[in-house]
């Protein structure tokens, strides 16, 4: 066999299902009550056997851990709660050799106080060249006592509450956009794009497989950082809107310069390396902009975990994701879960965090019939750790035990994300669920409520009708039926509040979003359902809040 037909396919990215794993939540080797690299390598057989084609590891980086690593204080390194290079290392061999790619979180945006790069600017002074790589600035009100403003230099808000702007001792201010911990980059200082391209280089060199990219759309800020008319919002709601501070023109500049340094490793080793950004712009057609064919490969579809669940917002989501992102030439990356937004179980069911969990069957029923229409859909999907195993939000974690900066900022006023970020549940029977080795501390480093117990991997293994069985028979499937792997879509005509539509010439699947129970509109034998009843029914009747894979005559 030549080298050429040797080499891995490319484009694997397009339709595969990727697990994020929040490292300090996933798996703890040492008994610290803290996740680590080598607590994931020990559960990369779970993971093989789930039927992901990789992971996606959140960040491990030396950092003081203000917003649980996106403030990072060195990118080149592993933070000591996490392990060490060489565990690092070991981890992608691993998963390597269980065909398993590696994608890791690299945070450009902002870093921590604590980089080298931030102490210099901090010690050098107000006009010095170190603190023209950040977004230093002189204070408004030039009748401040001390003649130095004492006032931030716009009225810009931070996503996680309070001014965008911290003053230090020497008068001038910063601008960070999230938490005062978190100083943010001046990416027109050419310095800056020198650096993370040398971060870049540094986890390519090591064997990963792709970058997840935070906060790609917020990297250039606009010239003389001017005042934003509706700065309150961007407080109140997290959403980003501020035109000055986000999608600036020049940052797509950066990712075409990423791309490229992907593009050489691609061509050089003959596996391909994938850039997949977290883009928060609300507009489809911009977020498009961001995966033409020399940016992103992909950007997160987050308009899919944000829909309500019923059929016209569903349709519309599915229909822009798949006109307008797939049009660029890409493909849309699904998300119904990740690490900062409440579980869909309990989205699903009316709960929140701080409000109670709501209709919890309701919305279970509701997570594994969405679940189906994901990985039914043309594209990739990002999975969130726990959301194979039904875990809902963690609704009513103690004040005293959150650590999210975003509800100490806000004091109290957004409950932050910790509740989808609560240790996960191996065994049932044992201490703190099994997340840490037997003779362990028995604490985690946010409690684990009683009830995860029902939620177990090994209760969910005993339990043929479980979510994780769900799961797995899905992502079976999907590897298995050409029609699955086929870009071929089309919508069929259905009753109000279903939803159904046909890949390639052998699959279909059917959601029924309404409250009442609806006639199957495709003929065919049931490859899947999110209900036994539909099964035990012969596929007749869709009960609400169902979802069925049904096999066409093609694929007989």
């Amino acid at each position: 066999m030549s080298a050429e037909t040797s080499r891995p396919p490319l484009n694997w990215w397009r339709s595969a299902v990727v697990y994020q794993v929040y490292v300090r939540s996933f798996a703890d080797s040492d008994g610290d009550g803290i996740g680590d690299l080598d607590g994931v390598r020990s559960r990369l057989p779970y993971l093989r056997s789930l039927g992901v084609d990789g992971l996606w590891l959140n960040p491990f980086y030396p950092s003081p851990l203000h917003d649980h690593g996106y403030d990072v204080s060195d990118y080149r390194g592993v933070h000591p709660d996490y392990g060490t290079l060489d565990s690092f290392d070991r981890l992608v061999r691993d998963a390597h050799r269980l065909g398993l790619k590696v994608i890791i979180d690299v945070v450009p945006n902002h870093c921590s106080i604590e980089h080298h790069w931030f102490r210099a600017a901090l010690a050098a002074g107000p006009g010095s060249p170190e603190r023209d790589r950040f977004h230093f600035a002189e204070g408004r009100n030039e009748h401040s006592a001390d003649g130095r403003g004492d006032e931030p230099p716009n009225n810009w808000r931070s996503i996680f509450g309070g001014s965008a702007w911290q003053r230090v001792p020497d008068g001038q201010w910063y601008l960070h956009t999230f938490a005062a911990e978190q100083p943010d980059f001046n990416w027109r200082h050419p310095e800056v794009a020198s650096y993370f391209e040398g971060v870049l280089r540094f986890w390519l060199d090591r064997g990963v497989d792709g970058l997840r990219i935070d906060v790609a759309h917020g990297l250039h800020k606009a010239e003389g950082l001017p005042d934003h008319e509706h700065a309150d919002h961007d407080e109140l709601t997290g959403d980003p809107i501020n035109p000055h501070a986000w999608n600036q023109p020049e940052v797509h500049d950066v990712w075409r310069g990423w791309r490229a340094v992907a593009e050489e490793y691609t061509q050089r080793t003959g596996r391909e390396r994938v850039l997949v950004g977290e883009v928060g712009v609300l507009d489809t057609h911009q977020l498009a902009q961001y995966q033409r064919p020399d940016e992103l490969h992909q950007t997160f579809f987050f308009e899919f975990l944000r829909a309500d669940w019923d059929e016209p917002s569903l349709y519309g989501v599915i229909e822009r994701g798949l006109r307008t992102i797939a049009g660029s030439g890409s493909s849309v990356a699904w998300v119904l879960n990740n690490h900062d937004m409440p579980r869909s179980v309990t989205r699903y069911a009316g709960g929140a965090p701080g409000a109670g969990p709501g209709d919890l069957d309701l919305g279970l029923d509701r997570a594994r019939a969405a679940a189906l229409l994901m990985l039914a859909l043309p594209g990739s999907a990002y999975l969130y750790q726990g959301e194979e195993l039904g875990l809902p939000e963690v609704t009513d974690l103690p004040d005293h035990v959150l650590t999210d900066p975003m509800f100490h900022r806000t004091g109290g006023v957004r409950r932050g994300r910790d509740g989808c970020r609560v240790p996960l549940p191996w065994t049932a029977d044992h201490d703190v669920f099994g997340f840490s080795p037997d003779g362990s501390a028995g604490t985690t480093w946010l409690p684990q409520p009683g009830w995860f117990a029902e939620h177990a991997v090994d209760r969910m293994l005993d339990r043929g009708d479980s979510m994780l069985h769900l799961y797995r028979e899905a992502l079976a499937l999907r590897h298995r039926l050409p029609a699955l792997r086929s870009d071929d879509f089309r919508w069929l005509p259905t009753e109000p509040g279903v939803l159904a539509f046909t890949r390639g010439d052998g699959f279909a699947c059917v959601v029924n979003c309404s409250p009442k129970p609806v006639c199957n509109p495709v003929d065919g034998p049931l490859l899947l359902a999110s209900d036994a009843a539909v099964l035990d029914g012969a596929g007749e009747k869709l009960p609400p809040n169902t979802a069925a894979w049904v096999l066409l005559e093609a694929e007989r």
